[in-house]
């Protein structure tokens, strides 16, 4: 699907330049650098703006386009889609993080959504109480104990670090549609879903891009700091849900009222 993509992605640090660290007589920079923790940024730098140049000349105007020609309420139907075919590999990595209420919960979403939902289109299964969280190996890894590494912008995947990285490699091979050959429906398929998802993904997020290229001083830092953000609020909710707690959909007797 993207895995020769990826491969090609994950040799470009041992070529890449990096960055030199201050002198340990400046503790204070040298504390921010390891702070940062973006040992690359020479070439992550060069791959933002190169990443932006694409960008600039195919999403960013498929992505108009797609705002364009279709409601917000197709929109929303699609990306309901698009993450219901996601949910076989968000419940393999429940269940990795020792998660079962969160696993349930993508169980109950997939079987809902699937049926009642007409494959997705309609999200049912957040009305009944069976809410979306994300989850992937990288996830996962981080719940394991595996360290992030350092900051890493590749293309096609955008901010990401090595252990984010070998996540997404191992869900696009975990994916089930994976398992059922090379035939040309599935190559069709794969790379349909493909470009779907980017497109719908860039043209949800574009508002808040645009924004921040617009209003920051240095937006490369920016998205850096955001994507950590983002990454390390996922991550908490992980560990958080990991308890063998009572699933929501398990109804706990009403408490009898004291004598």
């Amino acid at each position: 699907m993207r895995f020769d993509i990826l491969l090609f992605a994950l040799a470009l640090p041992a070529l890449a330049a990096c960055a030199t660290p201050p002198p340990a007589s400046q503790p204070e920079a040298l504390a921010a650098y390891r702070e940062t923790n973006d040992p690359l940024e020479p070439t992550n730098r060069v791959l933002y703006e190169v990443s932006n140049d694409v960008a600039a000349v195919t999403l960013t105007p498929a992505a108009h386009a797609y705002r364009w020609a279709l409601p917000e309420g197709v929109r929303g139907s699609i990306s309901n889609v698009l993450s219901n075919l996601g949910s076989p590999v968000r419940f393999g990595n429940d269940v990795l993080q020792t998660s079962p209420r969160r696993a349930g919960d993508t169980l109950m979403r997939f079987l809902i959504n699937s049926t009642i939902g007409l494959g997705g289109i309609f999200d049912v299964a957040d009305g009944w109480g069976y809410p979306a969280h994300p989850s992937d190996f990288g996830m996962t890894l981080a719940v394991w104990g595996v360290p992030p590494g350092p900051y890493l912008f590749l293309p096609l995947l955008g901010p990401t670090d090595p252990r984010d990285t070998f996540g997404f490699a191992a869900d696009t091979v975990a994916n089930p549609v994976e398992a059922m050959g090379n035939g040309p429906g599935i190559i069709v398929f794969n790379w349909l879903t493909l470009g779907t998802t980017t497109i719908s993904d860039y043209a949800q997020n574009l508002p808040a891009i645009n924004e921040v290229k617009r209003t920051a001083l240095d937006p490369y830092a920016t998205f850096r700091s955001l994507y950590r953000q983002h990454r390390q609020a996922q991550i908490a909710a992980a560990k958080t849900g990991r308890p063998a707690t009572i699933p929501v959909w398990f109804s706990l007797p009403p408490k009898q009222p004291s004598e």
